[in-house]
């Protein structure tokens, strides 16, 4: 029996009441606090090789139902570009923000390369450590294999995934001079010549794994997918899915990929604070024939500076920041994921220079938005192939690689040829193809441009012209 009265216990047992309820509106208002002041997450899904016409939204054949639920969902962007249409330049831009050229990592590295990303380059996840950020990389790296360059020295806690290309091996179709393919996690070999058909499936589990565990604090995760370059590799869930053969079953297993992360962040509350980004490196490598991508209307694909070359999809979604269901068709590029999640984040830049823009207006599709280019520079390795202002792009007299013969098939490569074209002015807000020279209608336009691009030249140099450019930082060494 109690020892006090009823009275005193219904007292009792409404103070209790008031103090638990007192308790449970502090802890609301601390928790909603502290998530209001938590900055966004950040994904990055990087594909490799990916065509500008490969995803349905973009007029592709393949079925990519998470992608078009994403642009549907978010903002789809019909100028955006990549500093490189080749590997390790692509990437090297992405993370620092600058041209390939001011960081010195050019072309597609090697095994064993004595060269790879420097100390001195602060890359994204190194920009948002200084706000409790952690970071993943889960896929292909591309920035140098030795040690020092590896993903886990450049600001990411975790790294698994291929060094460098997945056709750097022994099974390469013309080379065969390459050691076996290594799979690192950390900054230790876990495995050679790993079942490539897997592979997108790994990074996929642990993306998935990572934001499970991260879910409390702000993260940075970069997905950036061996595929689909080749060899073509597809896991058995879903081989001879697609109507495309097997590039379709690999363009639609990255589909899933997407599908997949999006559907962890929505699970653990965490999409309406995440920023969630695709893209590819780099346009079609079009002599692969039926394992390779398409660049739809546009001209050329990787390896070159026209624009089915440099010009590639890119989706963004982010609900109640980024607008549903929109397209911009405003020129940006992926050295302006840095400053804008820079930005974001409110984190400090890099203390050296920088190419990209902030591009958070653009993203929210802001009345009024422009593109933060006035000139954007075309370069392939050393050399300045074209530039480009507003509509107008101008290309200077190079040789590139053209599909002009019968294109290769399941993985073997054919029908590249060297080309050449002089001085060519087009307009692509007419002419997307590049296909009407209109050079000699507008002299003021190609003096104007080629005056711009002596600017270029003086900082990043020009091989055609034998100028290495005064803005040039090192690469690093060992």
């Amino acid at each position: 029996m109690s020892r006090f009265p009823p009275h005193l216990l219904d007292f009792a047992a409404m103070n209790m009441l008031a103090r638990c309820l007192s308790l449970f509106v502090l802890w609301g208002l601390v928790v909603g606090a502290d998530a209001a002041e938590r900055p966004p997450n950040v994904v990055i899904v990087f594909a490799d090789d990916l065509g500008y016409a490969d995803v349905g939204c973009y007029g592709g054949k393949i079925k990519t139902p998470h992608l078009d639920q994403m642009a549907a969902e978010g903002l789809r962007f019909t100028d955006f570009h990549v500093p490189a249409a080749v590997c390790s330049s692509s990437r090297a831009s992405l993370l620092t923000g600058c041209y390939p050229q001011r960081v010195n990592i050019l072309g597609a590295l090697g095994p064993n390369s004595k060269v790879g990303i420097s100390d001195d380059e602060q890359l994204i996840p190194e920009v948002l450590n200084a706000k409790g950020y952690a970071s993943a990389i889960f896929g292909k790296w591309h920035l140098g294999d030795a040690p020092q360059f590896l993903p886990t020295k450049h600001g990411f806690d975790r790294y698994f995934g291929l060094p460098y290309s997945n056709d750097m091996w022994p099974g390469h179709p013309s080379r065969k001079n390459f050691p076996k393919l290594p799979l690192i996690e950390q900054d230790k070999v876990v495995e050679l010549m790993p079942d490539q058909s897997q592979l997108t499936t790994w990074y996929t589990e642990r993306a998935v794994q990572f934001i499970a565990e991260k879910k409390d604090q702000p993260f940075f995760l970069y997905v950036p997918h061996s595929m689909p370059h080749v060899p073509l590799f597809v896991s058995d869930k879903h081989k001879g899915k697609s109507e495309q053969g097997l590039y379709g079953d690999v363009i639609q297993e990255i589909d899933w990929s997407v599908g997949q992360i999006r559907a962890a962040l929505a699970k653990h509350g965490l999409t309406e604070n995440t920023l969630v980004i695709f893209t590819s490196d780099n346009g079609p490598w079009l002599n692969y024939g039926n394992h390779a991508g398409s660049a739809g209307p546009l001209r050329e694909g990787k390896g070159t500076t026209w624009e089915g070359g440099q010009r590639v999809p890119m989706i963004a979604c982010w609900p109640g920041q980024v607008p549903a269901g929109k397209t911009s068709d405003k020129f940006c590029t992926t050295m302006d994921f840095l400053p804008t999640v820079a930005r974001l984040a409110d984190a400090p830049l890099p203390q050296h220079k920088i190419d990209g823009y902030d591009i958070t207006a653009l993203l929210r599709d802001e009345p009024g938005a422009k593109s933060p280019y006035d000139v954007f520079y075309y370069y392939w390795l050393n050399g300045l192939d074209a530039i480009r202002s507003g509509d107008w792009k101008l290309h200077f007299p190079h040789g590139y690689q053209s599909l002009t013969g019968t294109p290769g098939k399941d993985g073997n490569p054919n029908g590249y040829s060297q080309q050449k074209t002089g001085l060519a002015l087009y307009n692509l807000a007419s002419d997307i193809g590049e296909q009407n020279n209109v050079a000699e209608q507008h002299p003021e336009i190609v003096e104007r441009l080629t005056k711009l691009a002596e600017q270029a030249r003086e900082d990043l140099g020009d091989a055609h012209h034998g100028k290495n450019g005064k803005g040039r930082r090192p690469a690093g060494k060992l």
